[in-house]
C-alpha cells in the first residue's frame, strides 16, 4: 500500500470511549491506490435485474432487516481459522437461515494457505459468490482476468454501504481502491474511527515507583525516562524487544517511523517501501527521516537502553526475558498485556503490573500513520458469475445488511440478542454462557463467540463491527484510554494513487525484494553499531546500484498515467450524462 503523505495533515477529535481492536497488519501488493475518482456511485451505470431478482426485497433501505422474499443460497469462499473451525451448526449460520431464509454453498481453506487457496479458486473460473477476508491490494492481480465483479458499478444497490461511506467521511479512502479503469472490485471493511494498536508495554510498576509519564510528548523524552529505568535498575535490559522477523525491530519501527516523517519496519515492508513527499515518490529507506530514526535507535542502543539481540531474537525470546523480570519494556498491544499478566502470575512475580503507553512525538510531529478506516482493514470481493445468478440482487441486499448496517454489524460481532447478549440502551452485556475471550468480559462462561457460536468471525464481521460504538464495545477501559491518547495525534493523509500495471508489477516484485533486503540487513547493522552511519552515503549508493531509481520512477510514472486517466475517465462520464 501507498505510504502516508508528510505534505498533508489532519486533526483527529480525541473520544473519550475509543478503544483498540488488535488486528493483523493487512497483506498487501505492491498496487499503489489513491484518491481521485471518475464518479460518484450515483453515476454508476443502472443494472438491468430482470430475471435475477428471486429473493430481494422490493423495498431495501437503509435500517431496513434483510429478510429473502424466499429462500437463497449463497456460495461462500470460507477462510478457517484454526482458533475456531467451521461448524456446520453455528449459530451463526442457524439464525441467518431462520431471520435472513439465507443458507450457504461454503467452499473452506484453511487460515494458513488461504491465499493461495482463493487464487487457486478464483483461476478456476469456478470461486463461489462471496470470497472473504480480502484485504485491499489483493484483489488487483484477479482484475484483468475479469473473474471478480467491479462492484463500484453496484454499490448503488447497497444503501447502507453509501450511507456509511458519507456518513463517516470516507469517499476518498475508498476511491483509493479504484484500479487504473476506474473501478474498485472489493467491498472493504468500513470503520467510523482508527484504530491504533501498538505501542511499548512498560512494567507500570516500575513506571510508578519512578514517577515515569506514561504519555511521554516525545520519543527524546521517552529516551529520558528509559535512562531513568536503567540507573534505578543497571541490571536490567531496559527494552529487550520481539517482532524482528523478518523485518528487525518491525513493530517498533513501525509505529515510532511517522513520528520522524518517514515509513519502516512492518509498514515498509508490507508495502512498496515509496513515500509520498508532497510532490513525488522517493523511496523511504533512503531519505534522511528514516536515518534520524534507524539513528535514535542506534542512541538507545549506545545508551545501554535498548539490548541489541533486540534486532535478531526471537519473539520467545524477547517473551521470555519480559515475563522473567529481566527487561523491563517490550513492544505490544493491548492482547499482550492479558498474556503478560498471566505469564508474571505462573512465575509468581505477583507485584508485576504492565500498561502501553502513548507513541511520543518526534522530529516530524506527533503523528499517526495514514489510513486504517478502509486500508488494512479486511473486505471481500465477488465472484463476476454472481451478476448472472437469478438471487443476484438478494446478494447485493444481504452483503450491504450483513456488512454495513448497524443491525448486521452488532449480530456479526455479538451474536443474536437474548441468546448471545442482552441490551439495556447502549449497553451490551454477554448473557450467562457466553465471552468473547475466555474471562475476559464474563469470568465463567464456558461457550465463546467465535470457538463455539461462529460470531466475533472475519469472515461476517468486517472492520470488528465497523461503528465506535461496536469498535469499542468489548474492550478492557486500559485499551480505550489508550486508543484515546493516541486520538489526539495529527493522522497522516495518504498517497496519490500509482497502480503498476501488470508488466509492471513483475518487476517490481523483483527491485521491492532485492531493496528490501538491503534495507533490512542495514537497518540492523546500523541500529547496533555493526555498520557506522558514517557509512549512510554509501548505504544509499547501494540502494541505488540494486535499481533504486529506477523503482522509483515506474512507480512516479504510474501515478501520473493515473492521474491522466482519472481524469478522462471523468470527462468520460460527464459526455455521457449529458
Amino acid at each position: 500500500m501507498t505510504q502516508q503523505t508528510g505534505a498533508t495533515t489532519r486533526r483527529l477529535r480525541r473520544r473519550g470511549l475509543t478503544t483498540a481492536v488488535v488486528a493483523g497488519l493487512a497483506a498487501t501488493g505492491l498496487i499503489l491506490t489513491g484518491c481521485s475518482a471518475p464518479e460518484a456511485s450515483g453515476d454508476a451505470p443502472s443494472f438491468d435485474f430482470t430475471g435475477k431478482d428471486v429473493g430481494a426485497m422490493k423495498e431495501f433501505g437503509v435500517g431496513d432487516t434483510f429478510k429473502a422474499t424466499e429462500p437463497v443460497t449463497f456460495g461462500l469462499f470460507y477462510r478457517d481459522h484454526e482458533a475456531y473451525p467451521l461448524q456446520e451448526d453455528w449459530p451463526i449460520l442457524t439464525a441467518l437461515k431462520k431471520n435472513q431464509d439465507v443458507s450457504f454453498d461454503v467452499e473452506s481453506a484453511p487460515r494458513v494457505g488461504y491465499e493461495d487457496a482463493r487464487s487457486a479458486a478464483i483461476a478456476s473460473g469456478n470461486a463461489p459468490d462471496i470470497i472473504s477476508i480480502t484485504y485491499p491490494g489483493q484483489e488487483t492481480p484477479f482484475v484483468s482476468g475479469g473473474a471478480i465483479l467491479p462492484v463500484s458499478d453496484f454499490v448503488q444497490y447497497m444503501p447502507n454501504f453509501e450511507d456509511k461511506v458519507e456518513k463517516w467521511g470516507l469517499q476518498a479512502d475508498v476511491d483509493n481502491l479504484r484500479q487504473a479503469d476506474g473501478k474498485f472490485y472489493i467491498l472493504p471493511g468500513v470503520s467510523e474511527i482508527v484504530v491504533p494498536q501498538y505501542s511499548y508495554v512498560v512494567r507500570k510498576d516500575i513506571w510508578d515507583e519512578l514517577g515515569l509519564s506514561y504519555e511521554p510528548k516525545t520519543f527524546d523524552d521517552f529516551q529520558k525516562d528509559l535512562a531513568k529505568v536503567h540507573k534505578a535498575y543497571p541490571d536490567k535490559m531496559v527494552i529487550s524487544d520481539e517482532f524482528n522477523d523478518p523485518d528487525p525491530l518491525g513493530g517498533a519501527l513501525n509505529f515510532a517511523a511517522p513520528n520522524f516523517g518517514t515509513t519502516a519496519g512492518w509498514g515498509l515492508s508490507a508495502g512498496s517501501g515509496a513515500w509520498w513527499d508532497g510532490k513525488k515518490f522517493v523511496y523511504a529507506a533512503a531519505q534522511d527521516e528514516y536515518k534520524d530514526l534507524v539513528s535514535y535507535y542506534h542512541g538507545l542502543v549506545e545508551d545501554g537502553l535498548l539490548d541489541p539481540a533486540s534486532v535478531t531474537q526471537s519473539d520467545d525470546e524477547a517473551k521470555a526475558h519480559f515475563f522473567n523480570g529481566d527487561s523491563l519494556v517490550i513492544s505490544g498491544n493491548d492482547q499482550f498485556l492479558s498474556q503478560a499478566r498471566n505469564s508474571f502470575s505462573e512465575v509468581g512475580n505477583t507485584d508485576a503490573e504492565v500498561a502501553l503507553i502513548r507513541v511520543p512525538g518526534g522530529p516530524a510531529g506527533d503523528n499517526l500513520a495514514a489510513g486504517g478506516r478502509v486500508d488494512g482493514l479486511p473486505g471481500l470481493m465477488i465472484s463476476s458469475k454472481a451478476a448472472d445468478k437469478e438471487n443476484f440482487k438478494a446478494l447485493l441486499q444481504f452483503v450491504d445488511w450483513l456488512y454495513y448496517s448497524d443491525e448486521g454489524l452488532e449480530f456479526a460481532k455479538w451474536g443474536v440478542e437474548g441468546e448471545q447478549f442482552t441490551k439495556k440502551g447502549d449497553v451490551r452485556t454477554f448473557t450467562a454462557d457466553w465471552d468473547r475471550s475466555k474471562g475476559l468480559l464474563n469470568p465463567g462462561a464456558t461457550k465463546l463467540l467465535n470457538v463455539d457460536g461462529g460470531f466475533a468471525n472475519g469472515v461476517w464481521m468486517a472492520a470488528e463491527g465497523g461503528t465506535e460504538d461496536l469498535r469499542t464495545s468489548m474492550m478492557l477501559p486500559e485499551t480505550k484510554d489508550f486508543v484515546s491518547s493516541m486520538l489526539t495525534k495529527t493522522q497522516l493523509a495518504t498517497a496519490p494513487a500509482a497502480p503498476l500495471n501488470e508488466l509492471e508489477n513483475e518487476q517490481a516484485g523483483l527491485w521491492k525484494t532485492a531493496l528490501l533486503d538491503l534495507v533490512r540487513q542495514n537497518t540492523a547493522k546500523f541500529i547496533t553499531g555493526d555498520r557506522s552511519l558514517d557509512e549512510w552515503d554509501d548505504y544509499v549508493g547501494e540502494l541505488e546500484a540494486a535499481n533504486m531509481d529506477e523503482y522509483i520512477d515506474m512507480i512516479n510514472g504510474a501515478y501520473e498515467r493515473q492521474q491522466e486517466s482519472m481524469k478522462a475517465a471523468a470527462e468520460e462520464a460527464k459526455a455521457d450524462k449529458k
